[in-house]
């Protein structure tokens, strides 16, 4: 086999670029299979939208971030915080939202509380949004437009009811397989594109697409915090 080309150096980048995106998602979406299985932690679901997202106080890279100045539900105003662009993207369709759409949080000691969306509104990224202690309003914001910090979508929320807390919604995570999904994605397009490289480089490329997809098998079973990852390219994306 020949030594790589510099087109082969570069090919071999990018997909090194690649496998770090994908190698997050993949430990997002496994280590979400186990902490969504946590009765404990708050839950968000949107119906019209296939959002089920553990709600977490630590960082947005966990998924949906409970911004601490705000409040519990039914002591003020919510204010949730999620990516449109890779952690699991879980606030990627909040656009699609009108109004009458319902919020649902399942919050342990609290109970599973409704919202109407009544409001969605863009702003620019310096915008304050001050929550009100008594207030019954849930806010989720996001990037806008899509992997750009330019603006933030904001949806309002104005609550409807509540209920006694439904356990099996929140122990249950629809999203669990999706790791194995881009795992096996990856592995598949990596090797079409192996066999169509050319022959005398084929070897460089081909070890490269064996290496990243075990890593990614690796992550499937023994997943780390997609932050540690994240934290490290977020250079390459600066969008929520």
């Amino acid at each position: 086999m020949n030594r790589p080309t510099i087109t082969t150096i570069i090919v071999i980048i990018c997909l090194l670029i690649i496998g770090l995106y994908a190698m997050g998602e993949v430990n997002y979406y496994s280590s979400k299979a186990v902490v969504e299985r946590n009765i404990d932690s708050p839950t968000i679901l949107i119906p019209s939208i296939g959002v089920n997202e553990k709600i977490n106080e630590v960082s947005l890279s966990q998924g949906v971030l409970h911004e601490p100045s705000s409040y519990q539900p039914l002591s003020g105003d919510v204010l949730l915080f999620g990516h449109r662009t890779l952690q699991g993207s879980p606030f990627l369709r909040l656009n699609e939202l009108s109004n009458g759409d319902e919020l649902i949080l399942e919050w342990p000691g609290i109970g599973e509380i409704k919202y109407n969306v009544i409001n969605s509104t863009i702003v620019p990224a310096d915008y304050q949004l001050n929550a009100v202690e008594g207030g019954n309003s849930l806010y989720l914001i996001t990037c806008d437009p899509i992997g750009s910090t330019a603006n933030r979508l904001i949806i309002q929320g104005e609550l409807s009811e509540t209920n006694q807390i439904n356990s099996e919604v929140i122990s249950s995570n629809p999203q669990e397989s999706n790791a194995l999904i881009i795992t096996a994605i990856f592995l598949v397009i990596g090797l079409v594109f192996s066999y169509f490289y050319p022959k005398d480089q084929r070897g460089y490329i081909l070890a490269t697409v064996l290496i990243i997809s075990a890593i990614l098998i690796f992550c499937c079973i023994f997943p780390i915090p997609s932050e540690l990852i994240y934290d490290k390219i977020s250079f390459l994306n600066g969008g929520l």
